[in-house]
């Protein structure tokens, strides 16, 4: 008996009007989130593996160590990536000083991420820059670092903060240093501190397709004891239009919960309701 595969103009339209709901659907499962460890730092800081074993618990797919992993010896490395192994936890990418990429430390920065399993060395302070011809020698450095890093299939980028987006001689640095490096710096967006500084994140994606590997979702609210105490998906930040930007242009690979301010003593609890902010913006 014949099969009629066809289809009524009704069923048609609600397919078709159902497919952008399944492809966001499709594409958050896909995109791993993860967590910025500086949003626990104090319990980090006091015991490594319980923290990090209480954040894998919690659902995070992914976690980034900030500058003190640097002074780690290649042994305490290995510890490390044991355990992160041992969760089904990924260290994608590490939050450094601009001196990790400098050419007496590049190779320390290499050992290290590839043992703990990173593949980018994110710069996450530029330390003292004058002007703009300042701004344009960082992102030679950063350049000259993604070319030493390729061989090792490592890739070097940097993080920005509020800094950069305020204009020096005219212009923002983030686009001299956008212009001055080649596409294999990774542009790593940290969303809350483009909004203080009054710039456009969905714009910034936009402008810069396949360079935005890595956004730290960080929220901020205006207002006297809000700024960035607000939890994630509180704030003022567009995350669905940051997160449609991010997974159809900018080339995201995974996303980094930070919680930037709030009590010690409630560091583990924020980034489990942080979590559940993001779940629910992604349901």
């Amino acid at each position: 008996m014949a099969l009629d595969l066809s289809l009524s103009r009704r069923s048609f339209l609600v397919l078709a009007g159902a497919l952008p709901f399944a492809l966001r659907a499709n594409a958050a499962a896909k995109v791993p989130v993860g967590v910025e460890l500086y949003t626990v730092r104090d319990q980090l800081t006091r015991d490594l593996p319980a923290t990090v074993t209480a954040v894998a618990k919690m659902g995070y797919e992914v976690v980034e160590f900030y500058s003190p992993y640097f002074e780690w010896t290649p042994e305490k490395a290995k510890e490390v990536r044991k355990l992160l192994d041992d969760l089904g936890v990924k260290c994608r990418s590490t939050h450094n000083s601009a001196t990790a990429i400098a050419p007496e430390n590049i190779s320390k920065a290499v050992e290290l991420n590839q043992i703990i399993g990173s593949q980018y060395v994110i710069v996450a302070s530029a330390g003292r820059i004058t002007g703009i011809d300042g701004w344009k020698g960082l992102g030679d450095r950063l350049s000259a670092a993604a070319d030493k890093l390729k061989s090792s299939g490592m890739a070097t980028g940097y993080h920005n903060h509020q800094t950069e987006w305020m204009p020096v001689e005219g212009q923002r640095p983030m686009d001299v240093l956008a212009a001055s490096t080649t596409k294999d710096v990774v542009l790593q967006l940290d969303v809350g501190t483009c909004i203080e500084a009054g710039s456009d994140p969905v714009a910034w994606i936009t402008s810069h397709p396949g360079r935005i590997k890595s956004v730290h979702c960080k929220d901020w609210a205006p207002g006297e004891g809000r700024g960035y105490s607000v939890l994630f998906g509180e704030g003022v930040a567009p995350w669905q239009k940051i997160f449609a930007a991010a997974e159809s242009v900018g080339g995201v690979e995974y996303y980094l919960i930070e919680q930037e301010e709030g009590p010690a003593a409630e560091q583990l609890q924020r980034a489990e309701r942080c979590l559940a902010n993001y779940r629910k913006l992604r349901a």
